[in-house]
């Protein structure tokens, strides 16, 4: 069973996971976008946004690129990248896109957020398919003998983002979501978690 295959329920039961709603992020700071991310939202949203397929491309992975841009390409972006894990544990499958230290070797490095887009538009669907994913990432980590605290998640439709935190055994799903006409307030989020980690130091 892969990744998309959790239930909930059965998510918390294996890994004995607690989940807690709260603001995870409470006054961070907006990130004004360019131009060219402007515009290419605006090409973007002009045309009809029937598949998971595009909105990747013409929402989701502009946005990871104005970040790479504006981080000096300090950290990697990978798009489908199968993160098999633990099989008998199923932390395995394809990852819509995972951020991680770096981005010019052809294996992933110390994967610290994962993003996924929601199935037929459906945040709550998305969530547990998220979580497993964070869960892979830091066994991920551990196995290569890299102690990364706390992985961030998202799930989104394009339109609608919602963050997810895991600390230990704690899920941290965030109360608030955000929404891409409040882009420079996605942005800001986004910039806040790669602070949080100095890639460069990672």
């Amino acid at each position: 069973m892969p990744y998309s295959g959790f239930r909930f329920r059965e998510l918390k039961r294996q890994f004995k996971l607690e989940e807690k709603g709260i603001k995870i992020f409470q006054n961070v700071p907006s990130l004004k976008p360019s131009a060219w991310l402007n515009k290419t939202l605006a090409l973007g949203l002009k045309m009809p946004l029937l598949s998971e397929k595009a909105r990747s491309e013409r929402i989701i992975s502009p946005l990871l690129f104005e970040l790479w841009e504006q981080n000096n390409e300090n950290f990697g972006i990978y798009s489908g990248f199968n993160l098999d894990v633990d099989k008998e544990q199923n932390l395995n499958g394809e990852c819509d896109f995972i951020l991680a230290a770096r981005g010019d070797t052809y294996t992933v490095e110390s994967p610290v957020f994962m993003l996924i887009e929601a199935k037929d538009n459906d945040i709550k669907q998305g969530i547990p398919q998220c979580v497993a994913q964070m869960l892979g990432a830091r066994l991920y980590n551990q196995q290569d003998d890299n102690h990364i605290k706390i992985i961030y998640g998202c799930v989104t439709t394009g339109d609608d983002w919602q963050f997810l935190k895991l600390e230990n055994d704690i899920i941290y799903i965030d109360t608030q979501r955000y929404y891409l006409n409040n882009v420079s307030q996605i942005l800001g989020i986004l910039q806040n978690i790669i602070e949080h980690y100095d890639f460069l130091k990672i």
